[in-house]
C-alpha cells in the first residue's frame, strides 16, 4: 500500500514537470511561459495569459548579445588606453566592444574574444637580440649574445666585431657584447715625435724672443732716463760762462754740472 502511494506521488510530480516546462526559447514566470526577447533587446513587460512578451531596443551605449529574460541591457566595453587597450570593433546593441593592444603591447587578460589588459612588450638590453619577436598575444623573447659577437638591443641575431685590419686600420678599442670594435687611422711614429719636437722649438724660440724684447725694452728705457736727468740746470749767476772758463766761477759751474750727470747715470745704471 505505501508503495503504490509512492508511485502514485512520482507520477505526478513527472506529468506537472513535463506539461509546466517551457520551451528553449522561452522562460517561466508566474507560472506562465514568455518568449524570450532577441539579442539587441531587452524584455519591458512579460507576457500574460493574453500577451506576449514586450520586448524594446537597447538603448545608446549598452548592448545584448543573446537571447534573454532581463529587463535591461549590458553597459559596453571601454577600452581604455591606460590598460594598454584600443578598440578593435565598435560596440553594437548585440555585441560588446572588441579591445585589442595597443601597438607594441600584448594581452595578457582576455574576456571571450577581446582583450581586458595588455602590456608593454619587453625590450632587449644591450648585448641581447630580439630572438622572438613579440605579438598581440606574446612578449619579446631575448637572447644573450656569445664572445665575438654585439647587440644594441635592437638587433633581430647578434653580429660579429668588425675585423680593422681588413679595413687598413687600427683597433682603438676592443669591442664588447654590447658594442662593436672601434677603428682608427694608425699615425707613424716619426710623424708624431716630428710634431712634438717642433712645437717645443717654437715655444723656446718664442720664450728666448720674449725675453730678448723685455731686455731691449728695459734698456731704451734707461738710455730715455740718461738723457732727461743730464739736463741738469746750471745755477743762476751774473755772468756768462764761456769757453775756455778760465774764471773760478764758470770751471765750478761745468764741473759741477758734470759731476750731477755722471752720479744720474750710475743711480740709472744700478736700476738697470
Amino acid at each position: 500500500m505505501i508503495n503504490l502511494g509512492i508511485m502514485l506521488f512520482i507520477g505526478t510530480l513527472n506529468f506537472k514537470l513535463c506539461f509546466s516546462a517551457c520551451a528553449r526559447a522561452e522562460y517561466e514566470i508566474h507560472g506562465e511561459c514568455c518568449p524570450m526577447c532577441a539579442p539587441g533587446n531587452h524584455v519591458y513587460w512579460h507576457c500574460t495569459v493574453d500577451t506576449s512578451t514586450t520586448c524594446v531596443p537597447c538603448p545608446a551605449s549598452t548592448y545584448m548579445d543573446e537571447p534573454n529574460k532581463s529587463d535591461k541591457c549590458f553597459p559596453c566595453s571601454v577600452c581604455d588606453a591606460r590598460l594598454g587597450l584600443r578598440i578593435k570593433k565598435t560596440c553594437t546593441r548585440s555585441a560588446d566592444t572588441i579591445c585589442e593592444p595597443l601597438e607594441g603591447f600584448y594581452c595578457t587578460e582576455r574576456k571571450k574574444n577581446s582583450c581586458r589588459f595588455a602590456v608593454k612588450h619587453s625590450e632587449c638590453y644591450p648585448g641581447q637580440y630580439v630572438k622572438q619577436t613579440g605579438t598581440v598575444c606574446t612578449d619579446t623573447v631575448c637572447g644573450n649574445c656569445i664572445e665575438g659577437t654585439y647587440s644594441y638591443g635592437s638587433f633581430t641575431a647578434c653580429r660579429p666585431h668588425s675585423n680593422c685590419e681588413i679595413r687598413g686600420l687600427k683597433e682603438i678599442k676592443p669591442g664588447t657584447m654590447s658594442s662593436d670594435v672601434e677603428c682608427g687611422k694608425s699615425v707613424p711614429i716619426p710623424l708624431i715625435v716630428g710634431v712634438i719636437v717642433g712645437v717645443s722649438v717654437g715655444v723656446l724660440l718664442t720664450a728666448v724672443g720674449i725675453k730678448i724684447y723685455h731686455k731691449f725694452k728695459q734698456k731704451r728705457q734707461a738710455s730715455d732716463r740718461s738723457i732727461t736727468f743730464c739736463s741738469v740746470p746750471i745755477p743762476e749767476t751774473d755772468f756768462q760762462c764761456e769757453p775756455p772758463f778760465t774764471s773760478i766761477s764758470c770751471l765750478f759751474c761745468f764741473k759741477w754740472r758734470h759731476a750731477m750727470c755722471d752720479l744720474i747715470l750710475k743711480e740709472t745704471e744700478s736700476w738697470s
